[in-house]
């Protein structure tokens, strides 16, 4: 696969993957919307998910004038696997959308996440 403007998915436009290095591991970055640099807004999946439960959000959140960062959490996708369960841990993977961040130049964004587990189990 070439690293295109779009790749089509189930017929949905979803965004070609950029590989990113960041707090120690790599992650499979997805992102939309480069021309509305200036308004972040990462999308954040949660277990058992992947970037690609976003993908009717990203076009419709572009529109509105955001840049959409959606990174495969460390373990998902493309991105690194840790050997170590303490390295999945909310510090860790808080580190990673904050050197994320720091990538792209951002100070601040917008975060959205969801966890079906939770949903799932009534935890919150």
């Amino acid at each position: 696969m070439t690293n295109t403007t779009h790749i089509s998915l189930h017929s949905i436009e979803f965004p070609a993957p950029t590989m990113i290095s960041v707090n120690g591991v790599v992650l499979e970055v997805f992102e939309a919307g480069k021309q509305n640099k200036g308004n972040p807004i990462v999308l954040c999946h949660g277990f058992p998910e992947s970037a690609f439960s976003w993908r009717f959000q990203i076009l419709e959140l572009v529109k509105a004038g955001y840049h959409v960062i959606v990174p495969n959490q460390r373990g998902y996708g493309n991105s690194s696997c840790q050997t170590e369960v303490t390295e999945y841990d909310i510090e860790h993977l808080a580190g990673d959308l904050v050197a994320l961040l720091d990538y792209y130049g951002y100070k601040d964004a917008t975060f959205i996440g969801h966890d079906w587990m939770q949903m799932l189990f009534g935890i919150f």
